[in-house]
């Protein structure tokens, strides 16, 4: 297999190695901004195969980390008062798989979905920070996918994401729980009201004989820092919803458009099996930005959301969109080269959709789609496009290191390029000093990559921070300086395939 090649700078990669780096030895910068990421920490939560290990919360008052552990139906507790020595706590034991956690004002929340059937109705489920005691229980809508606090911890908010079954015979509603903590009172918020609708912008409801309702399957959820408004991803459909937490009603649904991967630094590696890895070309593929996470941030003023854009697929016994480009029927004006196209070193390897591209109806495919936009995207809160990393992570991990290169959890390199490249897969924000830094983590690659996104329009790249111990980021928590154990501010990143946590402190050195 051959490499491109490229410079690899050697510095660098020892930093990536050994987790200890120093942004400005090998990014410039002035002397008074350099930062140091260093794991300081880190343990295994669990034994055996990956999914013992997802999400996890913090909880700065009594310094604990509640993990989500889903092959134990539990969320293992641990102290990490002393980060370098974390102790494991009691478990909380749970009826049904949880899927998330979140800590606010020493209450601890767990979406937990239906242990008997999947897409029945799910759980949120209150307990004490400190003791671990159940305080509630509440009623959640099918399968609550991912669980947070409002800033001012007045509300919980639960994205449920409706998935089908296998045979795509129950489809359960999309829907957000909202629960006022003080009141208690439950509110389940659905799309029954967006029915019938035509969304535009590449919104997606492709479900067979399924309504809007159906199809949006609500993912993640981030919250404005004045608590007023929800902004929900919806990564199948290719949209965000964004509701109102006052009136708890959905006020907008918004299409996020395609990525363009015939244009200029939008280049992609499309094949695994043409023997190049960093194989970077343009070529006429259209990518949904699909995103997973997606984090709001104030930044000088300003509002924006920032999206993980993983891509991802529908793939069951009962329906599957997925085909390679190989096995379409190109149109022949459209794809005049097609022959040429469909070749496994070209674009044959590719996974593409079968649920669009046929514009005109003729069962040809007149447009190629792919899975997610292998970046990350700043928007404004209307859905408008501040900046978009383009095919920068791609590029930036071949020349750091190209021997994990869109490899797939710590395997053979170029293995995901004919599908989501390294899968941008949770974002997280921290504002230190006077610079707001963003966190990506790799859930194929792995690692973490930082930018400095001070200037939303111009980000930064930082630094990629990554353990070969610890494999496929899923969850992420920035902790800020105030709120840490080591009085200096830190990243925590829970791996669900290494079934690991890993602690990093970011320390200032003047």
């Amino acid at each position: 297999m051959k490499i491109f090649n490229k410079t690899v700078l050697l510095s660098t990669v020892v930093c990536v190695l050994f987790s200890a780096c120093n942004i400005d030895d090998y990014h410039g910068g002035s002397s008074n901004d350099k930062l140091t990421f260093k794991k300081i920490g880190g343990f295994v939560n669990g034994t055996g195969d990956e999914g013992f290990a997802e999400i996890s919360a913090f909880d700065p008052n009594t310094n604990k980390l509640f993990v989500v552990n889903p092959k134990n139906s539990v969320i293992s507790v641990w102290d990490i008062s002393n980060p370098d020595s974390p102790i494991q706590g009691a478990n909380i034991s749970l009826t049904g798989t949880p899927n998330s956690v979140a800590v606010s004002n020493g209450i601890v929340a767990v979406a937990i979905e239906n242990p008997n059937n999947k897409q029945a109705n799910g759980t949120i489920a209150l307990y004490s920070s400190d003791s671990q005691a159940l305080i509630n229980t509440y009623p959640a809508g099918a399968l609550p996918d991912m669980v947070t606090f409002s800033p001012n911890g007045e509300y919980i908010v639960a994205a449920n994401e409706g998935e089908p079954d296998d045979t795509y015979t129950n489809d359960p509603e999309g829907s957000v729980t909202i629960i006022e903590v003080a009141s208690g009172q439950v509110f389940n918020v659905g799309f029954t009201a967006f029915n019938g609708q035509t969304i535009g912008n590449y919104f997606r409801v492709f479900g067979p004989g399924a309504s809007l309702a159906q199809d949006a399957e609500p993912e993640y959820v981030a919250i404005s820092h004045d608590s007023k408004t929800a902004y929900i991803t919806l990564q199948e459909n290719n949209g965000i919803a964004i509701i109102d937490l006052k009136t708890k009603t959905i006020t907008d649904i918004i299409g996020l458009g395609v990525k363009d991967y015939s244009l200029p630094n939008n280049q992609i590696d499309a094949s695994d099996k043409d023997d190049i890895v960093g194989n970077f070309q343009n070529w006429p593929v259209l990518g949904f930005y699909h995103p997973d996470a997606i984090a709001y941030a104030k930044i000088r003023g300003g509002r924006y959301l920032i999206t993980a854009n993983e891509g991802d697929s529908r793939d069951y016994d009962g329906y599957s969109e997925e085909k390679r480009v190989k096995d379409l029927a190109l149109d022949p004006v459209a794809f005049p080269d097609a022959e040429t196209l469909q070749l496994d070193k070209n674009l044959g390897r590719l996974k593409t959709t079968i649920a669009n591209g046929d514009t005109d109806g003729d069962g040809d495919f007149d447009k190629i789609y792919a899975y997610g936009a292998r970046s990350f995207t700043i928007w404004t809160t209307t859905g408008t496009i501040v900046y978009d990393s383009g095919d920068q992570i791609a590029k930036t991990i071949f020349e750091l290191n190209p021997s994990v290169f869109n490899s797939s959890e710590g395997g053979a390199a170029d293995k995901r390029s004919d599908d989501k490249g390294a899968e941008p897969e949770t974002v997280t924000t921290l504002k230190t000093g006077n610079k707001t830094l963003l966190f990506v983590g790799l859930e194929r690659t792995g690692g973490v990559m930082i930018y400095d996104i001070s200037n939303p329009s111009n980000p930064v790249f930082l630094e990629w921070i990554k353990d070969s111990v610890d494999i496929a980021p899923e969850g992420l928590i920035a902790v800020k300086a105030e709120d840490s154990p080591t009085g200096n501010d830190l990243i925590i990143i829970t791996n669900e395939v290494s079934n690991t946590v890993a602690i990093y402190e970011i320390s200032k050195n003047d």
